[in-house]
């Protein structure tokens, strides 16, 4: 018996001095935080007659769901406690400081040390909270909260614990939770999705745009053909003007395909793509044992009307796998510049399989909003100016594609050709983790006279900042499309039709800003640098 005791504990003496140092942190703050988690259930035991609360709020429902599936009770930081006692005991029996633990010294259960220990914590802890401060990002994010000491459960984030589903995407785990705090709403005030379900349409969902494959794809790895998709999803779209926000209501699903043995535990997740980070995750609760789930619950999106336009709305269906990886069961993807806001009733719409696309088969990364302006010399009178003009208002993008998916760096370079020298090139500053950055700035050019811009193109180029890499991502080009300059053939005169008529009423109405929202192109034709 002794000898299978020694057999479990750790062989500690090849350890660091570093490695020791940062072992004995994580069990001084253990030790901390398990006093002060006693001290909590402590006082709850006194206070709290209902033994069913006592036993969510003190976490012992944690405890034994935990014995169900490990043979052993003990934490890791137990068996590091226990390997250094041990090693010790057979050579010295006196007690000592934690930090003399990898010494052979026993460290009693309630030394001193435990209180330096815990003031150790609180100091770094107060230290960790103004650091975190000094750099909060300008950028809006959500805080994800770790575990709650303070009622002895887990938070969201635990319940979201990272899983890369079964031979599919990379998935969350639900750990039979019942949804993310931050995607969960209330259920809706609706009539009986049985009643509901026979005025549902789905003609109207075709009618705007043509579906050529799964944005989604772009984003994905693995293999999705493990379950063959089936069954149908039910939802409608509400556009709230006064809070500008999106209400997707998922109503219920039907036939969902079987994902283990005869059983699915379906759930319902979005996206507003091209945008695939935590920012624009929402998920609905797991329905368990069912092929035809029914949710009821309205998932909320903070977000302008104009750029809600250039987003994707991708919602799929996964069986949530506690252990493993979560299954994908189908999706639907509705691109939001034709959906019809008019329309709020429930509709249905089939589940399809996720369509592998090449990202070089991507013909837009997104579109910019741009206004431009040619003023003639001497229109401003006095003789000013002295050659004529040429503004390039760059406002913002919308819904920048990347291959990775997510929020990007992005800034915008622009040249006049035929001059693709440097003194022609000008760019924007770099807009940080946006799918929508607002550039907000404006390339003056000068020296032009009204023929010169029949032969020039205006180049506008959108680049994505990685670390110490640049990739281009598409950009437009501004011209007459006459695929000639100055006589001469050139290869950059490949303007689409929608290109030249900005550019021909640019020169037709001078001093005259001309807007325009065009598509950031991929297509454009290879010119030498």
């Amino acid at each position: 018996m002794e000898g299978h005791k020694a057999d479990s504990f750790l062989d500690l003496s090849h350890l660091t001095e570093q490695e020791k140092s940062v072992i004995l942190q994580v069990l001084e703050r253990d030790t901390a935080l398990r006093r002060c988690d006693e001290g909590r259930v402590s006082i709850l035991q006194q206070t709290e007659a209902d033994p069913v609360r006592l036993r969510s709020l003190s976490g012992k429902w944690f405890s034994e769901e935990r014995s169900k599936r490990h043979y052993s009770h003990k934490s890791g930081c137990d068996l590091v406690h226990a390997s250094m006692r041990h090693r010790r005991s057979k050579s010295r029996g006196t007690e000592g400081s934690l930090s003399e633990l990898f010494n052979g010294e026993i460290a009693t259960p309630h030394s001193d040390n435990s209180s330096k220990a815990e003031s150790k914590v609180k100091d770094k802890e107060k230290k960790h909270e103004g650091n975190q401060e000094n750099t909060k990002p300008r950028t809006k994010s959500y805080l994800i909260q770790g575990l709650d000491y303070t009622n002895g459960s887990t938070s969201s984030k635990d319940c979201e614990r990272r899983s890369t589903g079964y031979s599919e995407e990379a998935e969350d785990d639900f750990d039979y939770c019942n949804g993310d705090t931050d995607s969960l709403s209330s259920s809706l005030t609706e009539p009986d999705p049985a009643s509901v379900k026979t005025s549902s349409s789905n003609s109207s969902l075709y009618s705007g745009y043509t579906f050529g494959g799964s944005m989604m794809s772009l984003f994905s790895s693995g293999d999705f053909g493990m379950v063959e998709v089936r069954g149908r999803i039910q939802f409608s779209l509400v556009y709230e003007n006064q809070k500008e926000e999106l209400h997707i209501k998922v109503y219920r699903c039907e036939d969902v395909a079987a994902a283990r043995k005869n059983r699915s535990d379906p759930y319902v997740k979005t996206y507003l793509l091209p945008d695939k980070s935590s920012h624009s995750k929402k998920k609905t609760s797991v329905k368990k044992k069912t092929f035809n789930p029914v949710y009821d619950q309205t998932l909320r999106y903070k977000m302008k009307m104009g750029e809600l336009r250039s987003r994707t709305l991708n919602l799929s269906v996964w069986h949530a796998e506690p252990l493993g990886r979560n299954v994908f069961l189908g999706e639907v993807e509705v691109p939001l510049c034709h959906w019809d806001w008019t329309c709020t009733q429930p509709l249905w719409q089939d589940l399809q399989p996720r369509v592998h696309l090449n990202p070089d088969s991507i013909s837009s990364r997104g579109t910019v909003m741009l206004s431009i302006k040619f003023v003639p010399n001497g229109a401003e009178g006095c003789g000013l100016p002295l050659t004529g003009e040429l503004y390039i208002w760059l406002r913002e993008a919308h819904g920048l594609l990347s291959n990775k998916g997510g929020a990007i760096d992005s800034y915008v370079r622009s040249y006049i050709l035929p001059d693709a020298s440097r003194q022609s090139g000008q760019k924007t500053r770099v807009i940080k983790n946006s799918i929508s950055p607002n550039f907000n700035h404006t390339m003056v050019y000068d020296g032009f006279h009204t023929s010169d811009l029949r032969e020039a193109c205006a180049e506008l180029m959108v680049w994505q900042r990685d670390g110490l890499k640049r990739q281009v991502m598409g950009g437009i080009r501004l011209s007459c499309g006459t695929g000639e300059s100055y006589g001469e053939a050139v290869c950059w005169m490949d303007s689409t039709e929608q290109e030249v008529t900005v550019w021909n009423s640019m020169i037709e109405n001078p001093n005259q800003w001309i807007d325009t929202t065009l598509p950031i192109r991929t297509n454009l034709t290879h010119r030498s640098e």
